[in-house]
């Protein structure tokens, strides 16, 4: 006789393990994507961050039952599917008997420069204004506008240097689309010379070998962070056996940078003629933009300069690939971004293997920065020495500065690399805001550390702030002044770590919110502090976890009278100093 198990499990075969996929959700998906049986390509897993943004704005948040069809739909593992939905700040999932949120979502940055700016003041007022049941008010990190500061997002309309009232009139409006971006359009750039470098490699008249050496003889370097030699990147992954890949990350969520922004909105085809150059040099098969997802404007502006492009004959229909990221900080990081473009949760590989071996689908993969391809035609019209010849302090080339924080004028400056920050600020920024002083600055955005006043001639460029225990990254200015409460720019810059941390790894995970505790108290522990510096430097398995800590590091070098003028006592014998 058939046990009972044995007959349930008979009855269970050849059916998915999981609650049942509801018929009418499945429908109502084929209907908002596009109908899988008769279009395979819809399941590729690399789609399943752009089907959950689908579903997303068509009602407002995700469902468990629109997973559930998703997974289904995608024939993905439910575990998979709810997995990459959590682990990005812009999916709502809503489980079975919960509510949705309200329609309206009101987004205040919290980022230092909005800090500064008054943020915390704006999101009370706005919490305490609105109708809970209607709108709901949530801290969001830095959306990249931080000369505008204090911002707001409303629901894909930023609120520039928002007020309570601003921003209650852009609800009662509903107007939450997008702000309209003036930009050059392919005609223009063609007419200006546009695209002639790009003909030129097609043709055979520009050799890959001509082009490397000119990108050699001008210095530039990646200009995400990290500044390694863009020819040598590319040589590295011309090696690798194809099929290759070229990857241009524009998820620049460093709190304090928008200089991609800048460029973007202004020149798009000038970016695209130089991702379209480096994809050829690698010999790609196809060009992927992954942009962050706070940029929703530049997501219409670069679909419609694609097109185009394909429309004009320049490039085939699909060679580019658009791809939106969903607020993690962490998919700046190339890795985490290949992740992230695969439709998985953006945590950071194990390397080696780098991904300019194994990268994008387990192929060789070049990835560059905006701003780095965004230079690659005017370098090459206006010769490498043009650019290398900018610099200054023995420094070669030019760099775009976002600078924000206590300055007359916020805003992107292109100047020489390795001009200081009292040049920049005097030279550029229009000096310091009216009643504010020099105190301190951060050079490289939350990551880079922080440096005093007194520090203020160093020239800002790669490889000079190293031995100060800073770097420049991508060349984030926040400047600070007397007046600022440096407690709670530590207490800021490692809330925003702890918060977006992938958690993969326990250095990080833990180390950021016990940093974070650290810091909130009155007295600060000098030994505990750096012991777990030291930790989360020598065992995260990425950058984030590593540079977490350079800010308070900074802080306890430079800063230690300042700190105890704001009645923050730094004590190397603390009590009470186990981690």
């Amino acid at each position: 006789m058939t046990s009972q198990i044995g007959t349930s499990s008979l009855r269970r075969r050849g059916y998915p393990k999981g609650r049942d996929v509801a018929p009418v959700a499945l429908a109502a998906l084929r209907g908002l994507l596009g109908d899988e049986r008769l279009t395979p390509s819809l399941q590729q897993r690399d789609l399943l961050i752009e089907h959950l943004h689908a579903i997303q704005e068509a009602h407002g948040y995700l469902a468990l039952v629109e997973l559930r069809a998703l997974a289904a739909y995608m024939n993905l593992p439910m575990a998979a599917v709810y997995e990459t939905a959590t682990f990005y700040a812009h999916f709502d999932v809503v489980h079975d008997h919960q509510a949705p949120p309200p329609d309206t979502t009101i987004r205040v940055c919290d980022s230092l420069s909005c800090q500064l700016a008054g943020a915390q003041a704006l999101h009370s007022a706005l919490a305490a204004r609105v109708d809970p049941e209607c709108v709901r008010v949530v801290r969001a990190p830095c959306m990249g506008r931080c000369d505008t500061a204090p911002v707001a997002e409303v629901g894909h309309h930023h609120v520039l240097y928002a007020t309570a009232d601003g921003v209650e009139a852009v609800v009662d409006t509903g107007h939450f689309h997008p702000e309209a971006i003036l930009w050059q359009r392919l005609d223009a750039y063609q007419q200006a010379g546009g695209y002639q470098l790009l003909a030129s490699v097609r043709s055979g008249k520009v050799s890959v070998d001509t082009l490397l050496q000119a990108l050699e003889a001008s210095g530039l370097r990646g200009l995400g962070g990290a500044g390694f030699p863009t020819f040598k990147k590319w040589q590295a992954v011309r090696q690798a056996a194809g099929p290759r890949y070229c990857v241009i990350n524009a998820d620049e969520g460093e709190p304090g940078t928008f200089k991609d922004r800048y460029h973007l909105e202004r020149a798009p085809h000038q970016f695209l003629e130089g991702a379209l150059v480096s994809a050829w040099a690698i010999e790609a098969e196809k060009l992927y933009i992954y942009l962050r997802d706070e940029y929703p404007g530049l997501h219409r502006v670069l679909h419609e300069a694609i097109a185009e492009l394909e429309q004009a004959g320049l490039v085939a229909p699909g060679f580019i690939i658009m791809r939106r990221g969903a607020g993690a900080y962490i998919c700046g990081e190339e890795s985490a971004l290949i992740e992230s473009l695969e439709g998985k949760p953006g945590k950071p590989r194990h390397r080696p293997p780098y991904v300019a071996q194994q990268g994008l689908f387990g192929r060789p993969t070049l990835v560059n920065n905006v701003e780095t391809v965004y230079w690659i035609a005017p370098i090459w019209h206006k010769g490498a020495e043009w650019f290398a010849g900018h610099g200054r302090n023995g420094r070669l080339g030019l760099r775009s500065f976002s600078v924000s924080g206590r300055v007359k004028k916020p805003g992107v400056y292109l100047a020489p690399a390795g001009i200081t920050l009292r040049e920049l600020i005097e030279e550029y920024a229009g000096g310091m805001a009216e009643g504010h002083s020099l105190a301190a600055y951060l050079p490289g955005g939350a990551s880079g550390g922080i440096l005093p006043a007194s520090k203020a001639d160093l020239p800002l460029d790669f490889d000079t702030l190293q031995a100060h225990g800073c770097f420049i990254g991508s060349a984030a200015i926040i400047v600070l002044s007397e007046q600022d409460n440096l407690q709670a720019v530590a207490t800021n810059l490692l809330a925003f770590f702890a918060d977006e941390s992938c958690g993969q790894c326990t250095p990080c995970r833990v180390g950021t919110e016990k940093m974070l505790s650290l810091l909130e108290r009155p007295q600060w522990d000098v030994q505990a502090l750096t012991r777990l510096a030291q930790v989360m430097q020598d065992a995260s398995i990425c950058g984030l976890g590593q540079a977490a800590p350079n800010p308070v590091l900074g802080l306890l070098k430079d800063f230690r009278p300042a700190l105890a003028q704001q009645q923050i006592i730094v004590s190397d014998t603390a009590e009470g100093g186990a981690l």
